[in-house]
């Protein structure tokens, strides 16, 4: 394969048609395997010799910004039929008709030739975006991953327990959110996926103690009722509106007293105890953190007991069978995020669609002031996700950061530009309403640093041990964000940064920033070819669109394989 794939690629290489005998001999000398080899499911640098080129002049720009544009950082550490198998993946992931139709060709063929078309699949996409099949498989990747100074994000990647049932899986324009979703089939299902999240907590601890397991929270319960958590978690929002009856972001007791009597008909007994819940401290006022820090889902079936009319909070309350199962859930990622506390193991919680995210942030939330509280420990263990294509993104993480200040918590998130932008507006035009999605990339793009920035800077201006992830494939965030740092003063060691891209994807930037002393991840997925093939097919399609930073790599892997020959 790599022979073949050698041939036609040199060929097609700008000044490659000059290749001597002596530089096919070089890369004869590479260790490439024998087609045998690829029946195993470990990816090539298992078996493969790497070869380290560093240059510690030209992989640093002036002011400690790696230096990007060096080849030699960004994929020196690659061995040659790694850096060949890494163009073959990208250029046919720009062939549209074959990138269209892999789903049904793995369909239509495996059958016939289970052994053959696995064969090659792990000698291509599985062996480049994926880390192995098993926990024990991960160690040689993760290995060379820290060689570099990068660690690993694990995230088994089957969306369903092994029954049949297979996972919805939608096309999303993101650049590094992986964007499952979960058919929701039954409680059982659930319950399974508890312990596919735990077993990927332990393989964090075995064999990337400094990484991260992801966790997708549709998997934990039937994504109706996140939505449904969600309706009733606005409707709380915009009941605090309608009490702040002068707009003024704050609702006084006398506000309270006035908008509670025209809504409510039990004013006369449920004021006395209502107003000291809301306000223990006595200062005439309630913001809307307290307000929903007071006022949970669970709360609203006593609440709208004393509804004069049945209205949109009415609707929304959750009836007790939903609450049951909402605990259910709750449970669910609990004992998860337990054994990740136990185990020094960090979480990153994915962002999802708008209509279930209010009741993702609910939960994340509540799993923060417990295993990130600022008097138990010294790093944070959850991670929330925010999606900065979101037009009230930098709103929430503001929000967010007061909260965290004020239940003595440290903040921890990953910022993402977003992974169902498509979906979401299709959504918003058939039900009516304002896209939550900004309107042009710009605004994404400037909602993204501002938003970075401005968490990074109240790290250093308050003195917490929050934390954030820039999970991003965009070298212009990641050099700006970098450029914050120095100007705060931030030591790239601090804990404070973490940048993220995902395995087989812009190596550029990670293995420059892991050389560079950066505390730089990849997302590493793994589980059994069969399972992780809907993974697969959504990176081909993906590369196939993100046109740009796809051809930067090509360029940059083209480049250091001419290095490699000695022709410039």
């Amino acid at each position: 394969f790599f022979f073949f794939l050698d041939l036609t690629f040199l060929k097609m290489l700008p000044g490659m048609s000059r290749v001597t005998a002596n530089s096919r001999q070089l890369l004869q000398r590479q260790s490439i395997p024998s087609v045998h080899r690829f029946k195993s499911s470990v990816p090539l640098y298992k078996d493969l010799q790497h070869v380290r080129i560093l240059s510690s002049d030209t992989s640093m720009q002036a002011g400690g910004i790696p230096n990007f544009d060096d080849s030699t950082s960004g994929y020196g550490s690659k061995s040659m039929p790694e850096l060949l198998r890494a163009y073959g993946v990208f250029r046919l992931s720009s062939f549209q008709p074959l990138v269209r139709n892999s789903g049904k060709l793995y369909d239509t063929f495996r059958p016939l030739a289970p052994t053959l078309v696995d064969s090659i699949v792990k000698a291509s996409f599985f062996g480049h975006f994926c880390g192995g099949e098993t926990t024990s498989q991960l160690k040689p990747c993760i290995e060379m991953l820290n060689a570099s100074g990068i660690n690993g994000i694990l995230d088994y990647a089957a969306e369903n327990a092994p029954d049949d049932v297979d996972p919805e899986v939608t096309m999303q324009e993101d650049e590094n959110q992986p964007a499952r979703t979960y058919d929701y089939v039954s409680e059982k299902q659930c319950d399974h996926h508890v312990e596919v999240f735990k077993n990927c907590v332990m393989a964090v601890k075995d064999v990337s103690p400094r990484g991260f397991a992801a966790l997708k929270l549709t998997a934990l319960g039937n994504p109706a009722l996140l939505e449904r958590l969600s309706n009733a978690i606005l409707e709380t929002r915009r009941l605090f509106e309608n009490f702040d009856v002068d707009g003024d972001g704050v609702v006084t007791v006398e506000e309270f007293k006035q908008t509670y009597t025209e809504m409510f008909i039990d004013a006369d007994t449920k004021l006395p105890e209502l107003l000291p819940r809301l306000d223990p401290n006595s200062t005439g006022v309630v913001d809307y953190v307290e307000w929903s820090t007071l006022l949970q889902p669970r709360d609203l079936p006593r609440l709208v007991a004393g509804c004069r009319e049945v209205g949109p909070l009415s609707k929304a309350c959750p009836t007790e069978e939903e609450l049951g199962l909402m605990e259910a859930m709750k449970g669910r990622l609990w004992e998860i995020a337990t054994l990740a506390s136990d185990n020094k193991v960090r979480l990153l919680i994915d962002a999802e669609q708008t209509y279930y995210q209010p009741a993702i942030d609910n939960y994340v939330l509540s799993l923060q002031k417990q295993f990130n509280a600022a008097k138990d420990y010294d790093e944070p263990i959850i991670f929330n996700t925010y999606q900065c294509y979101l037009k009230d993104a930098k709103d929430r993480v503001a929000t967010d950061l007061d909260r965290a200040h004020r239940g003595g918590y440290h903040f921890a998130a990953k910022f993402v530009r977003g992974a169902y932008m498509i979906a979401e507006r299709e959504r918003a035009e058939a039900l009516g309403y304002e896209s939550p999605i900004h309107d042009t990339l710009e605004d994404t793009h400037r909602c993204y640093n501002e938003t970075a920035e401005m968490a990074l800077r109240d790290r250093a201006e308050k003195g917490t041990k929050g934390e954030i992830m820039i999970a991003s494939h965009n070298r212009q965030s990641v050099e700006q964000i970098i450029e914050r740092m120095i100007e705060l003063d931030i030591k790239p060691d601090s804990g404070a940064l973490h940048f993220a891209q995902l395995l087989g994807m812009r190596d550029d930037l990670s293995f420059s920033l892991g050389k560079a002393g950066y505390n730089a991840y990849k997302y590493v997925p793994y589980g059994l070819v069969s399972e992780v093939m809907p993974y697969l097919i959504r990176r081909a399609q993906e590369n196939s669109d993100i046109t740009k930073g796809m051809g930067e790599e090509l360029q940059m892997i083209g480049q250091e394989i001419r290095r490699r020959v000695g022709i410039a």
